[in-house]
């Protein structure tokens, strides 16, 4: 077999152009949290990829750890997001929303009223960012606020606010929605039992720690149906002060299991050795494609023969693509013709202008000028 990944190709539900994603990275380009005219024309510059993934997306006031994200909480959310999703749906291209709630990884300047944020317990990430105000009002990084432990039934209605998220996505054109169960966010909080001291039934056990992640999964299968639900996962992700504990293969193990049983779309790993994390140990991915029966999403360090040959070897389906595509919104010409990348600027990711966000040329316009 000699998969080509720049071809049309029929993957679990998905009917895609190539085998390459564009995976979700966070811009802050919204002030008021609704999508305007100009995302959509930033993601359909981007549409030669087969599945594009969205930028975290918050699920409710309370779920933001940046400041100027987009949401799927309101109708004028929806109405918003349907101009992204028409855009990218006329070139060709499926497009999933990322839904996240960021947990601790967030500061009291991103939560309504002030309040702390929320999380699995009360520890801190205090040695790592969020996107907020400073106490002079000045917006940048910010050190993590103490956050408060859910009450249990507290955590039921998170679980539903990912619902009405997903819900919602449904409405606005979206293809499916990914939940985002990565880089030390709230669904990860609950995974790992350094930062999960609960007594309750979501703590304790592989079993109780997944109990939130995997309810999340039921009721948005129950809303929306398997074949428009996805994950992301980070195991051995470090970020947002992820310590390492024992029982990581073991937990992910349970998870890949439970998740194949439930026939989603995809399961999305990013190998956070790029983001400057632990990488992926060797082998994983190769277990890992034992544990689950779907469809693998893999992000993270990917280039053109990275990919074809994981693909190739039948240990992921589909290669995903992070920073490279938004200095390069023709990433996808670039790999199959293997012409040189424009690098990122990264102090243009975050911010409210248009500068780093719609100017980057294409390889074509690049020569001719």
């Amino acid at each position: 077999m000699n998969i080509n990944i720049f071809k049309e190709a029929n993957i679990g539900p998905l009917n895609l152009k190539n085998r390459i994603a564009m995976a979700p990275m966070t811009r802050a380009r919204n002030e008021d949290g609704i999508p305007k005219a100009f995302n959509a024309e930033y993601y359909a510059q981007r549409s030669d990829t087969g599945l594009i993934i969205t930028e975290g997306t918050a699920i409710s006031s309370t779920s933001k750890g940046v400041l100027h994200i987009p949401g799927l909480y309101t109708d004028e959310q929806v109405e918003g997001w349907k101009l992204v999703t028409e855009a990218v749906h006329q070139k060709g291209s499926k497009i999933f929303t990322q839904l996240w709630h960021v947990g601790r990884v967030s500061h009291v300047t991103n939560q309504p009223g002030g309040k702390a944020p929320v999380s699995s317990s009360d520890i801190q990430a205090g040695e790592t960012h969020a996107w907020g105000y400073d106490e002079n009002g000045k917006e940048g990084f910010v050190i993590n606020s103490k956050p408060r432990a859910l009450e249990t039934e507290e955590v039921k209605k998170i679980v539903q606010d990912f619902t009405l998220a997903a819900v919602n996505a449904i409405k606005a054109g979206f293809d499916g929605i990914e939940l985002h169960g990565a880089n030390g966010y709230l669904i990860e909080q609950f995974l790992n039992p350094f930062v999960n001291n609960r007594l309750d039934e979501y703590g304790g056990s592989i079993e109780n720690r997944s109990r939130f992640l995997l309810e999340i999964v039921d009721s948005v299968i129950a809303a929306i149906g398997a074949d428009k639900v996805a994950i992301r996962l980070t195991p051995y992700g470090g970020l947002y002060e992820m310590p390492y504990y024992e029982e990581i293969e073991d937990t992910y193990e349970y998870l890949a299991k439970e998740l194949s049983k439930r026939n989603i779309v995809y399961v999305h790993i990013m190998d956070q050795k790029s983001r400057g994390s632990f990488a992926l140990p060797e082998d994983f991915m190769k277990r890992f494609r034992t544990w689950y029966n779907g469809v693998i999403i893999l992000a993270g360090g990917m280039d053109r023969e990275k990919s074809e040959k994981m693909i190739n070897e039948g240990i992921i389906d589909i290669a995903a693509f992070g920073e490279a595509f938004i200095s390069n919104p023709d990433l996808v010409s670039r790999l199959e013709n293997n012409w040189p990348l424009t690098p990122p600027r990264r102090e243009l990711h975050y911010g409210l202008t248009m500068e780093g966000y719609l100017d980057w040329e294409t390889y074509r316009v690049t020569q001719s000028n």
